[in-house]
């Protein structure tokens, strides 16, 4: 399996430190907020990852954190408290804001098939955690306290630019016009590990240190979690585009400093989802979540699909045009599927799936190619195997894509054998209610001569049965398995 790692800007072939197990970490949601469907697009895409990487064979161990303390808006070390914003804005504590947001969270990924991960842990519960590595870091002489906080020291790193190269120069404070400046800072990309004193007088989450009470800084939260929880070598490090710097390019400073050994292998960001007018986001342009999806009548599921639909290292515009587009697509599809014919698939069903089963791993295998991934299920439909094979393929396929395609196709089934079968009762019922009429036996005598008429080429007679049922208000219905008849 090759994977484009953002570390090496190349295509690698996915190894792990250990072989046949893989340790994943996905940076979690800040939760002062409902996620948005940009958000949610990478934990989509992360969750496919995960998906495959069982499917080919891998025991997946995957980690995430939940912020719940210490994001500013800026997501570096300036702006306002996230979480602090959140309470303001509905008058709740700060625990009752992370706590109700974290439980939509869930929810929107239960609704979008998002598996939730293994271990997940919220940031407030791992403080004595974050004290003990900043502790470290500032034993080994790469953080310093200045102004009441404690820092990070670039200048101490070999390389601090891992994602994106920049001229060492650009270390220093004040470099380039326009850079807000820290005076506590000996380096201008040098970041907070710890705050000791609050930005905010009303900071309500603090905690005792060994610097004086205060609370973390982002960054560290991720570093310390992914350590405690999956070891220290991590094979594959998840987010957003957005989260590669400052954040993750602080993550690999402190993890490896404190560590003195590489610390993750591959790196898997996913670019944004766009609007029209450019990036989406909370607080421009309509808030788009699941919820208001949902009532805009759009199956969140449709939402997934039209997400796969596109290769997770290209930005996405989302537009209602196109999702309409993925939702005709998707229906379709369920459509087709509901037509097969359910069975346990034979031996040669199983040997017929296989050639096809294997066009969607070569597609997974190229990068997580997701887009020609949809692209082999349509195959699997036209292809001229059996239906039970085509079912188990399809199966095969989504509980990797997880489009809940099976399902929605039995539903879709059960839903017209229903429809036929009342059908065939109301048939049923207005048959009986005919032959139970005082005039049945008038009339199928009639329908009979008329009949024996018709075979004897009497139409004319043929034809004055027909009007003189009608004056009594019968109507007769030829049809090619023969008469029927029914009230006027």
């Amino acid at each position: 399996m090759k994977l484009y790692n953002s570390l090496t800007h190349t295509r690698d072939e996915f190894v792990t430190h250990e072989p046949g197990k893989v340790t994943m970490y996905t940076c979690g949601p800040t939760v002062y907020h409902f996620a948005h469907i940009g958000n949610l697009r990478s934990y989509i895409m992360e969750d496919v990852l995960e998906k495959y990487l069982n499917f080919a064979g891998y025991e997946v161990k995957r980690a995430m954190n939940i912020t719940d303390v210490g994001h500013l808006t800026s997501d570096a070390d300036t702006g306002e408290d996230k979480m602090l914003k959140g309470a303001r804005r509905e008058h709740k504590t700060v625990m009752e804001i992370a706590q109700f947001y974290t439980d939509a969270f869930f929810a929107d990924c239960e609704k979008l098939h998002i598996k939730k991960p293994e271990i997940v842990v919220p940031a407030t519960s791992y403080i004595d955690h974050f004290i003990e590595m900043v502790s470290k870091l500032l034993e080994k002489g790469y953080a310093y306290e200045a102004g009441g906080n404690i820092y990070f020291d670039t200048a101490k790193l070999d390389e601090y630019y891992v994602f994106n190269k920049q001229n060492q120069e650009d270390l220093a404070v004040g470099v380039r016009d326009g850079v807000e400046e820290d005076g506590n800072k000996r380096n201008k990309c040098d970041f907070v590990l710890w705050f000791t004193k609050s930005k905010f007088e009303d900071q309500e989450l603090k905690w005792d240190s060994p610097w004086g009470v205060g609370y973390p800084g982002w960054h560290i939260e991720c570093s310390a979690i992914s350590l405690n929880t999956l070891g220290e070598y991590l094979d594959l490090h998840c987010g957003g585009i957005d989260n590669a710097f400052p954040h993750h390019t602080n993550e690999i400073a402190q993890s490896e400093a404190y560590l003195g050994h590489k610390w993750c292998s591959s790196w898997f960001h996913v670019l944004h989802l766009n609007t029209n007018d450019g990036k989406m986001s909370k607080s421009k342009g309509e808030f788009l979540t699941v919820s208001l999806l949902e009532e805009k009548g759009y199956d969140p599921l449709v939402y997934r699909f039209f997400c796969l639909q596109s290769h997770y290292r290209k930005a996405l515009v989302f537009s209602y045009e196109g999702l309409d587009n993925a939702r005709v697509s998707y229906d379709k599809l369920v459509a087709r599927l509901a037509e097969l014919k359910p069975a346990e698939p034979t031996a040669c069903d199983l040997e017929a799936a296989k050639p096809l089963i294997d066009r969607f791993r070569e597609a997974m295998d190229n990068d997580l190619n997701t887009a020609m991934g949809v692209t082999a299920l349509y195959d699997v439909v036209k292809a001229k195997i059996s239906d039970a094979a085509k079912l188990y393929a399809i199966a095969e396929m989504d509980e990797v894509l997880s489009c809940g395609l099976i399902a929605a196709a039995d539903k879709k089934r059960a839903e017209a054998e229903e429809a036929a079968k009342a059908a065939e009762a109301e048939k049923a019922a207005a048959a009986a209610a005919l032959a139970a009429d005082p005039m049945a036996a008038e009339i199928e005598a009639a329908i009979k001569e008329r009949a024996d008429a018709k075979k004897a080429k009497n139409y004319a007679r043929a034809d004055e049965i027909r009007k003189e049922l009608l004056e009594k208000g019968i109507v007769l219905v030829d049809t090619k398995d023969g008469t029927t008849w029914q009230k006027a």
